[in-house]
């Protein structure tokens, strides 16, 4: 009876702002722990994370403190703020490492990484974070529920890596023999095979290998076109044998009418020397 008296009194005091302001007063810090948890599992996640961290300090080391700092945690993560939220979970994990939470604090520590990666235009340190981060998950928890869809993000940022390395090609194929851009002495057209060249060895499995591939034929060929006159028949050599290769690799490929015209223009150059 008294129980119930108390959790009647409790839901009444969630109601108002002013009531709200009397709960986080109270030294009843069982009491308040109490509300904390209503306001989470009704979405308030506001008022939940200002009580908790309120009554955390003095259940530090108990039952209740690990669970009163995972849902702070989620708080954070429950209003999108992501940053602050993968920190909690990973202060988590370091005060609770036993805890009952700790498989799950170390999957939403991944995932709030995950959700807070940028445009792929953008600088992409984050998106590293959370590769890194989700791949030590499924490493410590193989077979849990989170493990596949961990997997499955991982997937998904590795195809928002190769995309950026694909735009970067992409804009020094573009630039071409632009120099304005070149103060190390180098050349856009090899900037693009190198580039290319690094994200077919960092990402094998990638959708994105038969774009790559294409662009390090038509660099190739612009390059031998770009060359100094000792240098023209080598890169030509170079330009039909990646033509060879890529018709090896992908014989039914988009680009193979614009492929075999690169490689007889530099059939016909090359045995024109």
């Amino acid at each position: 009876m008294q129980t119930c008296i108390k959790l009647v009194t409790l839901l009444l005091l969630m109601t108002s702002c002013s009531s709200f302001n009397r709960i986080m007063k109270s030294p009843d810090t069982d009491f308040k722990y109490e509300v904390a948890k209503q306001y989470f599992f009704k979405n308030k996640n506001t008022n939940s994370s200002y009580l908790l961290n309120d009554v955390m300090p003095g259940m530090k080391g108990t039952a209740k403190g690990d669970e009163a700092y995972f849902l702070s945690a989620m708080t954070q993560y429950n209003v999108a703020d992501y940053t602050v939220a993968n920190e909690y979970f990973k202060k988590y994990m370091g005060q609770y490492p036993t805890g009952i939470f700790v498989d799950v604090a170390h999957f939403y520590s991944a995932l709030s990484l995950y959700m807070n990666t940028p445009l792929t235009e953008l600088d992409q340190t984050t998106t590293y974070q959370a590769v890194s981060e989700l791949q030590n998950y499924i490493e410590a928890n193989p077979d849990t529920k989170y493990a596949f869809k961990a997997r499955d993000m991982i997937y998904e940022l590795q195809d928002k890596l190769v995309m950026k390395e694909y735009l970067a090609a992409k804009l020094y194929y573009n630039l071409g023999g632009y120099i304005g851009n070149s103060t190390m002495g180098g050349n856009n057209y090899e900037a693009c095979i190198v580039t290319s060249e690094n994200a077919i060895k960092d990402y094998p499995y990638s959708k994105m290998k038969e774009e790559f591939s294409f662009l390090i034929l038509k660099s190739k060929y612009h390059l031998a076109q770009q060359s100094v006159k000792d240098k023209v028949k080598e890169r030509l050599e170079n330009t039909i044998d990646e033509y060879y290769g890529f018709l090896n690799e992908y014989p039914s490929s988009k680009y193979l009418n614009e492929a075999k015209r690169i490689f007889e223009k530099a059939q016909e150059k090359f045995k024109s020397l």
